[in-house]
């Protein structure tokens, strides 16, 4: 089966879809993206086709067409390493397929038309967009301009040529020249691979797939939406005229828009410095029922250390929900925006504003409410103009068509920034160190989902009576159609998989728990009140922890702690939950140090011995990801004076960097916590606890903010306070930047039916079983193991034991007559044919010493024959010619019977065959209804592949 690279045996997109349905199973609606290729910046020069990973091998029940082109006729997808760089467009059949089985689960589906530019790197394609002599490899489609970009030297922006540049990109196709089929889509039109061709092939195929709930016809066309001809601006009348077109083909009841990017839904500043609202003809249009954003907008402006501006005003951590809810309406995009680079750096912000008129919303990407909500006036020369555009106010719901955000380190920063090295698109976000960071994507989509479903936040429009945001069609970027975990692991299958530690997928993430989330269930497990614990402060995911023994909370929260650093004091009646993080350290004047008879002095300071550090720490824990196997890592100090070795078993899924950083965490704090302080604060210092940090500079008179860092552990409050502290150093805790690895998979064999049979046999060496029958089994491919399963009624299975070996089967293709035991059977040849193994000649004295002993029977368990054979001749796959036998063999003369007729089973007695564990008692249960007579017995032997839950059971009868 093509495509079916999933443990379940179905397709990756079944197998996909149902874990969609399991883990997100109060989401009913999904965007179906299919993607055709761009190979040109320019759109003059652009064509958009649909194009095959591989030109040589068809699927036999589902041939590879597409819009009228086959396999054979298609161009394929550039490669890198001689490998694809994307996925191949989907056949038309399967589109047609997917978009049935999800709407058959329940699902609304709004179909996505997505652009993928090829270029790839050394193209001699001219930059529309510069002076170098290539264009860039693998951009994204909203770079598609004119000739020469507008603003640039020669561009014909605003002329007759750009009109002719556009309408090449578009193209002329109609809703006439197709024609609708059940499930299929004919094609009668001008020969072109263009724009229009593109999207309303694919409005076609969702009316022959019986209809979608919406349909985009295009996405984040920037550079082409922003393009002016003689008298407007060409690429939106084109989109006004397509949308037409599909409604056509689509009917009333479809909801169509255009998706447009973010930064580029509200508005266009022209190089002249004109402020345009450039879309608003596409979205006044009666074709188009809904404001489609792919939004990507920034929820942060975080920098590393404290002294950034965001961290100066009080905010806690990039994680904080306040912070991110406030940005959504609010901060960069909303407040101010950064006027250069250098700017960006310094983090020098300039405030959005308009002071002639007062309507700073027109600046404004983040301002959905007010842009939403009122007349637009274009600014043309600096002059409000006094005719505002067609668009009418509230008039429209808006859709997130795209939403999303990279599990990477300060995501949130930029959220539309990724990693992909073959794309000259691929950036970090702002001020990221690149880690992997699954809670930031939590916290992003928590703090942006969770915002507009707040009535406060999203106003009712007095035109349609629903709410501005259309929050059931918020689709969130990106759940991949390929199964996980086979996706990302299977590098060689797709080039991409690297990419997914550090990107958008939800795929392997929507089932992690955050941190805090996990500490709160088992507090208020351990019956403690929603006021009685804070765990604000704790930033993390967990992906897998197990409980296995009934202990106290502490117990349970252990190797949480040990795994993401952090420690449970109390603060006034609260027990509080915080990361160790070494920053908000408090300045202790030396001076004011207090005296106690407890210290000899203001401070007593303390070195454990060399000899007492650990100078290796190992971690043993279960690898996330992918098999889940029991792995470990270990981190060792350079300093081979050290010999103590600490070894510590977590019961929890990790990756193996998360494990890396966390062993390394461990060894550099002990070392660095070796040198411990005793000091006593007066009562003016009441407000320090357990669990801060202070900075203690030396005796002789450090300046403030110079000094060691040091941890309080214990705190003894007397007429004074003595305190216990260890030395700590932040960077300690700062995660080091290591390389994400993929786990990988062990190799998997699809499911195949496993056949087995039961066969009474006699004693053949002398050392069998006397009472117990002998199973064969085979498959075809073999699996590998199989696993055989006991039990006394038909429940309760337990494994009884794993055969390794398959053993060799046919079915026999011609009769076998009787024959005399004893002395060679010379008739007719027996015509088999082999289920899984082979067969050999052997000549006379090694068969006359046992070799080549088979049994043929009728499949039932006590109808067996064994003979010998000395020939046998392959004369076609898998198929024997059988002769010069020896007939009866070891008594079982009396069952041989008139003739074998074609379709007897023949298993070769060649060691692999085994003797399932049963007692002589069970042996001889018999069945309480008597079907069969003494043929039947309760006790059931049942097998199954390894890994597959699919059982084949047969009766075993008792002994005779």
């Amino acid at each position: 089966m093509a495509n079916s690279h999933a443990p379940t045996g179905q397709t990756d997109f079944l197998a996909s879809m149902n874990a969609l349905k399991n883990e997100l199973p109060a989401c009913d609606a999904a965007s179906l993206i299919v993607c055709w290729f761009g190979d040109d910046l320019r759109c003059g020069e652009c064509t958009l086709r649909p194009k095959v990973e591989q030109t040589d091998t068809e699927a036999g029940n589902m041939p590879w067409t597409v819009s009228g082109l086959t396999r054979g006729t298609a161009q394929p997808v550039a490669q890198q390493d001689d490998r694809p760089i994307y996925g191949g467009t989907p056949a038309d059949a399967s589109v047609v397929e997917a978009i049935q089985h999800m709407r058959g689960q329940g699902r609304r589906v709004m179909f996505y038309p997505f652009i993928l530019m090829d270029q790839q790197a050394n193209n001699g394609l001219p930059n529309p967009w510069s002076d170098a002599s290539d264009q860039p490899h693998l951009p994204w489609r909203g770079r598609i301009t004119l000739s020469q970009a507008p603003g640039r030297v020669g561009s014909p922006d605003g002329t007759a040529l750009a009109d002719a540049e556009v309408a090449s990109f578009i193209g002329t196709v109609t809703a006439a020249d197709f024609t609708i089929g059940d499930g299929t889509v004919g094609y009668s039109g001008p020969e072109e691979w263009s724009l229009s061709r593109f999207i309303l092939h694919y409005a076609a195929l969702c009316a022959a797939a019986g209809g979608v709930e919406a349909f985009c016809i295009g996405s984040e066309l920037r550079g082409l939406t922003q393009i002016r001809g003689a008298g407007g601006f060409p690429i939106v009348q084109a989109l006004i005229d397509l949308a037409a077109q599909a409604r056509a083909l689509l009917g009333a009841e479809t909801k169509i828009s255009y998706a447009a990017d973010w930064s580029e839904y509200f508005g266009y500043n022209t190089p002249e410095g004109d402020r345009l609202f450039h879309l608003d003809p596409l979205w006044a249009d009666d074709n188009i029922d809904f404001i489609g954003i792919d939004n990507y907008m920034p929820l942060s402006d975080w920098r590393e250390g404290e002294d950034h501006l965001d961290a100066q005003a009080g905010v806690p951590s990039i994680y904080d929900p306040a912070y991110l809810d406030g940005n959504v309406q609010g901060g960069e995009g909303y407040d101010w925006y950064y006027h250069s680079p250098e700017a960006e750096a310094a983090q020098i912000r300039s405030p959005i504003e308009d002071t002639a008129h007062s309507e700073h919303w027109i600046w404004r990407y983040k301002d959905l409410r007010n842009w939403w909500g009122n007349d637009h006036h274009e600014r043309i020369g600096g002059v409000r103009q006094a005719i505002a555009t067609p668009w009418e106010p509230q008039s429209k719901p808006i859709w997130f068509t795209e939403l999303g955000c990279a599990a990477i380190e300060k995501g949130t920063n930029q959220p539309n920034k990724f990693l992909d090295p073959k794309s000259s698109e691929s950036k970090l976000p702002r001020g990221s160190n690149g880690l992997r960071d699954d809670l930031i994507q939590i916290q992003y989509l928590r703090a942006v989902l969770g915002h507009w479903r707040q009535a406060d936040n999203n106003p009712v429009s007095d035109v349609y009576g629903a709410p501005m945001l259309d929050m059931s069609n918020a689709y969130v970027w990106a759940w991949d159609t390929r199964a996980y975990p086979v996706f990302p692991n299977a590098l060689d299958l797709w080039s991409d998989g690297d990419n997914y530690t550090r990107g958008h997928w939800l795929n392997g993430r929507v089932g992690q728990r955050t941190l805090a989330s996990v500490v709160s269930e088992i507090c208020e497990c351990a019956g403690l009140g929603r006021d009685s614990y804070d765990v604000s402060q704790l930033h993390g995911v967990v992906r897998g922890y197990a409980v296995t023994d009934v202990s106290d909370a502490r117990a349970a929260l252990q190797p949480l702690m040990l795994r993401h650093g952090f420690d449970a004091i109390e603060r006034d009646g609260v027990l509080l939950f915080q990361l160790r993080n070494g920053q908000g350290a408090v300045d202790l004047d030396p001076t004011l140090l207090a005296i106690s008879n407890d210290l000899e002095g203001d401070r007593e300071q303390t070195r454990e011995s060399e000899a007492e550090q650990v100078g290796r720490v190992r971690l043993r824990f279960v690898l996330s990801g992918g098999d889940h196997d029991v792995v470990s890592e270990e981190a060792v100090l350079p300093d081979q004076a050290t010999h103590a070795v600490s070894q510590t078993d977590l019961p929890m899924a990790l990756t193996r960097t998360e494990a890396r950083q966390v062993v390394e965490r461990w060894l550099t704090e002990a070392r660095v916590a070796r040198d411990t302080v005793k000091f006593a604060l007066p009562p003016s210092a009441i407000a320090l606890g357990a669990g801060d940090v202070v900075r203690l500079p030396d005796s002789d008179g450090a300046s403030k903010g110079d000094g060691a860092l040091y941890r309080i552990d214990q705190l003894e409050q007397t007429e004074l306070q003595l305190a216990e502290a260890v030395r700590i150093e932040p960077e300690v805790y700062t995660p080091s930047e290591l390389a994400e690895e993929l786990p990988g998979l062990s190799a998997f064999s699809a499911p195949v039916p496993v056949l087995p049979l039961f066969m009474d046999l006699p004693l053949m060496r002398g050392d069998e079983v006397p009472h117990a029958p002998h199973l064969a089994v085979t498959a075809q491919p073999w699996p590998g193991t199989v696993a055989l399963f006991a039990s006394a009624s038909d429940d309760s299975y337990a494994l009884d034991q794993i055969i390794a070996a398959g053993s060799t089967i046919g079915v026999t293709q011609t009769p076998l007559l009787s024959a005399p035991s004893g002395r060679w059977d010379m008739g007719d040849d027996l015509q088999i044919s082999l289920v899984y193994g082979s067969l050999q000649s052997r000549d006379a004295e090694a068969v006359l010493n046992g070799a080549n002993l088979v049994a043929i029977g009728d499949g039932s368990s006590g109808n067996w024959e064994l003979m010998q054979f000395q020939e046998a001749e392959l004369i076609g796959p898998d198929s024997y010619l059988l002769r010069t036998r020896l007939r009866g063999q070891l008594g079982s003369d009396g069952l041989m019977p008139a003739v074998w007729p074609a379709g007897s089973w023949l298993v070769l007695l060649d060691g692999s065959a085994v003797q399932p564990d049963l007692t002589p008692v069970q042996r001889r249960i018999t069945t309480a209804s008597g079907q069969r007579g003494a043929a039947m017995t309760t006790h059931l032997m049942c097998i199954w592949l390894r890994h597959l839950m699919a059982m084949v059971c047969a009766p075993i009868a008792p002994s005779t």
